[in-house]
């Protein structure tokens, strides 16, 4: 089987550089090893598919891809947030913009992104092959010359890319065997960690607001007394501690942070009060409430499931009149409510976290061309290469543009 292009890989980045290589006329082939497309792909922003960001300049949108962020600006300026918009679009996708930018299918079905990108593979004519394992990728010096499946078959082609993902979600299919091959063509892959993962804590009161979604908080997290990160929005009480899109844009600095010694998460409930107004506003609640019990005064300033967890962390008798609460007491509430401690246990593992951090250096990629620096005819395209950023529909586009970029230039390679 001689091919053009070979694309190792089904998910949202290898479809589409299988796609953009066809639409240049390459005879292509995708090649994956799940019986279908996609399966990561319909999982995504829990199933309704967060395809991209409502933030067209690219210089803004980079700083959200953290130290790495420099090298994705050129394969955003080629296929960015707007190119990707009119691309689902014109293949007929309605989209809207929800909170925060994101954009998100009308029909909040993930199932017709895929249908789209599915559509888009046959209008180019391009061969998939599903059912496809990759035993091995043989090279000669600095080319590769052929793949070989686990049944024996061989594809040869004048162009690779491998985009199979990373190791995020290994039911999905995702179970790092890119890394492997990379590493074995002479690449060097950083060290790979879960990343956007949930968060575990050692105390045991989280686990008695499970499932508690509190909005509008911010979350700090500090080592040995210095505050290394922050983040405000929206998080969840789980039965093993924490979860939401803040915290999971705090797993990844929070797991390397752990590699170092104890970490510590700060949750500020009122993040838009400092303390002096904070005590003004427990000061009216209380004189509102002067007549009630403390366990019944709160209710204005927390959720109901959150208050008997307050009153045990604060040590203030909860059948004490409002009215004899004391000064001290009253500041004791408000450094609670501005800094409620939690001590981190880990993170949850690759099979919760949503992308990997890690992959093969960007330095060994040309990111006008996603081409390899090392292998004349090896691109790479999606989560296999070092970058990643935050929720929010960062990732998906990280796909759809190093995607893109790999098959037009993969194509032009011919």
């Amino acid at each position: 089987m001689i091919y053009d292009v070979v694309v190792i890989g089904g998910g949202p980045a290898g479809m589409m550089a299988v796609g953009r290589a066809a639409e240049f006329g390459a005879k292509t082939v995708l090649v994956e090893k799940n019986k279908t497309l996609g399966r990561k792909l319909l999982i995504t922003g829990k199933g309704r598919s967060n395809i991209t960001k409502a933030e067209f300049n690219p210089k803004e949108m980079v700083k959200k891809y953290g130290r790495e962020g420099d090298f994705f600006l050129y394969p955003l300026s080629v296929f960015g947030p707007k190119k990707t918009i009119d691309f689902f679009e014109k293949r007929g996708l309605r989209t809207k913009i929800e909170r925060g930018k994101r954009i998100f299918p009308e029909s909040d079905n993930s199932g017709d992104v895929l249908n789209i990108l599915i559509n888009y593979l046959k209008l180019g004519k391009a061969e998939v092959m599903v059912g496809a394992e990759v035993k091995e990728i043989v090279r000669d010096k600095n080319t590769i010359r052929k793949i070989v499946l686990a049944d024996g078959r061989e594809i040869f082609a004048k162009n690779y890319i491998i985009a199979a993902g990373g190791k995020s979600s290994p039911g999905t299919g995702s179970t790092g065997d890119s890394y492997k091959w990379a590493e074995k063509l002479g690449h060097n892959v950083s060290k790979l960690r879960p990343a956007l993962v949930p968060i575990k804590i050692k105390e045991d009161w989280p686990k008695m607001a499970q499932g508690l979604s509190l909005k509008n908080i911010e979350l700090s997290v500090f080592q040995n007394g210095k505050k290394k990160d922050s983040r405000f929005g929206e998080m969840l009480f789980t039965h093993f501690g924490m979860s939401g899109p803040i915290v999971l844009d705090l797993g990844k600095i929070v797991g390397e942070l752990l590699e170092k010694g104890e970490v510590k998460i700060i949750l500020d409930l009122k993040p838009a009060l400092d303390s002096q107004t904070l005590d003004k506003r427990i000061q009216n609640d209380f004189s509102k409430y002067s007549n009630k019990l403390f366990r019944n005064s709160l209710s204005d300033l927390l959720p109901q499931k959150l208050i008997p967890i307050f009153i045990e962390l604060s040590g203030i008798d909860p059948v004490k009149e409002v009215n004899s609460v004391t000064r001290e007491e009253r500041h004791k509430t408000v450094r609670l409510l501005k800094s409620l401690e939690m001590t981190v246990s880990g993170v949850l593992g690759f099979e919760h976290a949503i992308v990997t951090s890690g992959g093969v250096s960007l330095k060994e990629i040309d990111s006008k061309t996603m081409k390899s620096k090392i292998i004349d005819n090896l691109f790479f395209a999606g989560e296999v290469i070092d970058l990643h950023g935050p929720t929010g529909g960062y990732n998906l586009q990280q796909s759809w543009s190093t995607g893109y970029l790999a098959g037009q230039s993969a194509a032009k390679n011919i």
